[in-house]
């Protein structure tokens, strides 16, 4: 029998496995249900999260297209703007051009002050022979620019031009009226340009007859044969350009040797002149009394009356200095030199350098002397603005810098004038004083007696005062005592005379007499340091080298400028053995005369040691 438990009846009866599977298959049936469910729910999931998925997509593309015309219209609004601004920026360029045109035409009408030359009138007979009333007009102006160009005075040039160039043909709007009109009509009206016009006209003989006028300018006519038009414009050019500038044209009459003409236009145009003019005309009418040899007290009163009407007149300096020397007040000349420098506020100053030139001449200021006329023949087309040519007086300071090869360059390529006798005397002096340096006797005299007879002339002897002393110190070398006493004694109160007569008076044996020479060059001009040098050189020789030394320190103080003094304190320090001093001293005096040969010798030889 089988066993069966207590409860079994309560479970339904039926067999065991029967019971068993009721609750199982329930279960099933619900956990079926709930996948069924689940599986529906996982469906519908899927599919709305597909439709979000495709709305997403959607509205990415979408927003991707509105981000594409976005962009696109803020590039367009950037170019829009930035074309609108390049307009506006054109707009105001092009305004603010045509102000500052307007602004420069209108300052140009205010400071205007130019010669112009109009078409002159002349019958149609004369034009067909190719003397029209343009052709005139050119052959004046240039007639007149011929005349500035070679003018080298230091007075303001006007503008030449004539009245129908540069028009620029741009019309201004609804007036038909070029720009260059306007210009022509504003400078008529606020400028003070000069007009110069004229006529031209054949006479009964056949000859011509030239008329020319200005505002300021007096009619006036010139006449002369058939062929003569060149002449007569010439003569015409000359009446305007002493009309319109009568400062350069005095300038231009001295420069062309025509010295006589100058003191009397001077005299002449000095009473109408404009005020800012006569300062100018004064130091011309002194420049040329000086070359026809008037004394130099004389020449002394223009240049200081010059001075009185223009206090920053620093040409009127340098002449004021240069007649003092002429005097043979060569320390009164110094002083001079030492008042422009303060009224020029120091060196470098107000003052040009190239007014210091005879400052420079007298203590041996040669670096500076020469720097300075340099830049000045090279902005005065190779001649310079003095009286004097530039090249000449280049060359006189190469040859005291002991720079042979330059000196020589200067002297053959300066530009011969038949006006200006400085360029043949000083061409002598120069080779003189480099023969003697090369210790050619016989050329040194030949050569120095030749610039002797050119100082005869008073245009030479005005711009070099003292250079005569060099020819008595070629004759004194050449063994000609009493030639160059002659020129010593007659020579003037000079430096270079009394030291030369002293170095003379040496040479000869008198070394007491040669003392007191040396002792009267130094009292003459205690601030200049040639006698010091001259008299140190002395003392060298008679071996009295604390003393050479001493008066060697005293020139160069006096011309710390001067390669000489310091070469000759090395060659005595050299004596002394004290090579590393000598080398020194050397190497300063290199730095003011670096091209001198026998220096460079001295020096080598002292840094062997």
């Amino acid at each position: 029998m089988d066993d069966e438990g207590p409860f079994s009846g309560l479970l339904g009866g039926g067999d065991a496995d029967d019971a068993d599977e009721a609750p199982l298959s329930a279960t099933a049936s619900l956990a079926e249900g709930m996948a069924m469910e689940m599986a529906e729910g996982t469906a519908e999931a899927k599919a709305y999260l597909r439709d979000a998925r495709r709305l997403l997509k959607l509205q990415m593309e979408h927003l991707h297209e509105q981000r594409d015309l976005v962009l696109s219209h803020m590039r367009y609004r950037r170019f829009a703007d930035r074309h609108k601004i390049g307009t506006q920026t054109v707009i105001s360029l092009i305004a603010f051009c045509v102000v500052t045109a307007i602004g420069v035409m209108v300052h140009d009408a205010f400071t205007s002050a130019s010669v112009i030359v109009e078409q002159f009138d002349a019958p149609p007979a004369l034009a067909a022979r190719g003397l029209s009333g343009k052709v005139i007009a050119g052959d004046l102006l240039d007639q007149l620019t011929r005349l500035q160009a070679a003018a080298r005075g230091s007075a303001e040039r006007r503008n030449l031009d004539n009245a129908w160039t540069a028009d620029i043909k741009i019309q201004v709007p609804e007036t038909g009226v070029s720009v260059g009109e306007i210009n022509r009509m504003l400078k008529a009206r606020f400028g003070h340009d000069l007009h110069i016009d004229g006529s031209l006209v054949q006479t009964e003989t056949g000859g011509l007859a030239l008329t020319v006028r200005g505002a300021g300018v007096l009619p006036k006519t010139f006449s002369g044969g058939p062929g003569d038009l060149q002449k007569l414009t010439a003569q015409a050019a000359e009446y305007v350009y002493g009309q319109s500038q009568p400062a350069l044209f005095a300038d231009y009459l001295v420069n062309s040797g025509r010295n006589a003409d100058a003191v009397a236009f001077c005299k002449t145009a000095y009473a109408t002149a404009a005020t800012s003019e006569r300062p100018y005309l004064l130091n011309a009418w002194g420049n040329a009394l000086g070359n026809l040899g008037a004394p130099p007290v004389q020449l002394l009163a223009l240049y200081r009356a010059a001075l009185t009407l223009k206090p920053d007149y620093w040409p009127a300096y340098n002449n004021v200095m240069n007649s003092a020397w002429a005097m043979g007040d060569e320390e009164g000349a110094w002083r001079a030199g030492e008042a422009m420098r303060r009224a020029a506020g120091g060196r470098p100053g107000a003052a040009p350098e190239l007014y210091y030139q005879n400052w420079d001449t007298l203590t041996w200021n040669l670096p500076a002397w020469r720097a300075a006329t340099v830049a000045d023949a090279d902005s005065h087309a190779g001649v310079g603005s003095l009286t004097g040519a530039d090249a000449p007086a280049i060359a006189d300071i190469d040859a005291r810098l002991h720079d042979a090869a330059d000196a020589e360059l200067q002297i053959q390529t300066a530009q011969a004038d038949a006006g200006d006798p400085t360029v043949a005397a000083m061409t002598h002096f120069v080779h003189g004083r480099l023969a003697a340096e090369a210790g050619d006797t016989a050329t040194a005299l030949t050569e120095m007696e030749a610039f002797g007879k050119a100082f005869a002339d008073p245009v030479v002897s005005s711009d070099y005062p003292g250079y005569n002393c060099w020819v008595g110190q070629a004759e004194d070398v050449a063994g000609h005592p009493d030639r160059a006493d002659a020129i010593f004694k007659s020579g003037g109160t000079f430096v270079d005379c009394y030291r030369f007569r002293a170095d003379a008076l040496d040479h000869r044996g008198d070394w007491q007499g040669a003392q007191r020479a040396y002792q009267a060059a130094l009292d003459l001009a205690p601030d200049l340091p040639a006698a010091y040098y001259a008299w140190g050189m002395a003392l060298a020789r008679h071996n009295d080298l604390p003393g050479a030394i001493k008066l060697f320190t005293a020139a160069n103080l006096r011309g710390p400028g001067w390669a000489d003094p310091l070469k000759a304190w090395g060659d005595v320090l050299a004596r002394q053995g004290k090579w590393r001093e000598a080398v020194e001293k050397y190497d300063e005096a290199l730095q003011h005369a670096p091209a001198w040969s026998n220096l460079k010798e001295s020096r080598a030889a002292a840094a062997a040691h």
